[in-house]
């Protein structure tokens, strides 16, 4: 019995909570992906490099002296206009074209490719970590849990609620549920369709810029940082259903926690292929995902 306890105490719980501290930093990397393709059916490669640029912009702004609280809010406010004109210059260009889904996943590969070298000749190819804003740690029966780790998990949530209550529950919600489940319909009723795609792409990029913010300081600053969250946030929003922003978050914390406590049992070089099994098999049984797609389910 001693022996059981000791090994949920001091293997499985430490285990556990570090999955839901990853699983809540993929969800923020992924609200904004499947908030993206639920209105504009667009998959945005490019994603993971707007994840980077906000995780840029925290340690240059914040080398200059600005303050870890303010660069919370500035940093996806400078990230909505770059997300705008992404969305006005290139997206809306082919969008209306027959093979518009290859054409955009194509078109955001390759700004994916610019903006990553962009990154690399502005800030260097080197790893950069920014200090912790919240140091230290608690101790709570026996499991040890950073103190930053912990506020990233309060502060996840908060904003995966609030991003859901924006969409579920309020008039400028309710513009971009309609004008996903039938665009032109919404512009007959009065509906700035147009607008509303843009600004739901632009508050997507600034969802990746925010989760940069956050997650800089624990897995620090690199060119191709957006690579490492993005196959596995495309997984979860994959798995969720594609568009279901609830479906996006369960996903995002059963999948981490398949990943961290596989490695309990096999070696933890098989806890990516685990993952991806499971979303291959989801694609194989039920295409749609688990909780289908925003606008129709």
């Amino acid at each position: 019995m001693t022996s059981a306890l000791e090994f949920i105490q001091f293997v499985l719980a430490p285990q556990m909570i570090t999955g839901l501290s990853l699983g809540v930093a993929v969800v923020l990397v992924a609200l904004g992906l499947t908030i993206i393709f639920g209105l504009l059916d667009v998959i945005n490669m490019a994603h993971g490099e707007f994840y980077a640029i906000g995780a840029y912009l925290a340690l240059a702004l914040g080398a200059a002296g600005i303050n870890f609280w303010l660069l919370i809010v500035i940093v996806p406010l400078i990230m909505i206009p770059l997300g705008y004109v992404v969305e006005r210059g290139l997206i809306q260009r082919v969008f209306n074209k027959p093979d518009r889904h290859v054409t955009t996943l194509l078109l955001t590969f390759g700004l994916s490719l610019v903006l990553e070298e962009t990154l690399k000749v502005i800030f260097g190819p080197n790893t950069q970590r920014p200090p912790t804003p919240i140091p230290g740690a608690i101790d709570a029966f026996g499991i040890i849990m950073p103190n930053y780790r912990l506020f990233l998990i309060l502060l996840g949530f908060s904003i995966i609620i609030a991003v859901a209550l924006i969409v579920n529950r309020t008039a400028l919600g309710a513009m971009v549920r309609a004008a996903a489940f039938d665009r032109n319909m919404a512009a007959s009723l009065g509906v700035p369709a147009s607008r509303i795609y843009a600004g739901t792409f632009a508050f997507g990029v600034a969802l990746a810029g925010l989760a940069g913010v956050l997650l800089a300081p624990v897995f620090s600053v690199f060119p191709t940082m957006g690579h490492d969250f993005i196959f596995m946030a495309f997984t979860v929003v994959i798995v969720g259903g594609m568009g279901s922003i609830g479906g996006t978050v369960i996903a995002g914390l059963v999948l981490t926690q398949v990943q961290v406590l596989s490695s309990l049992v096999v070696s933890p070089v098989w806890s990516d292929p685990i993952v991806f099994s499971i979303m291959v098999l989801v694609l194989v049984l039920r295409p749609q995902g688990l909780f289908g797609r925003m606008g129709h389910a």
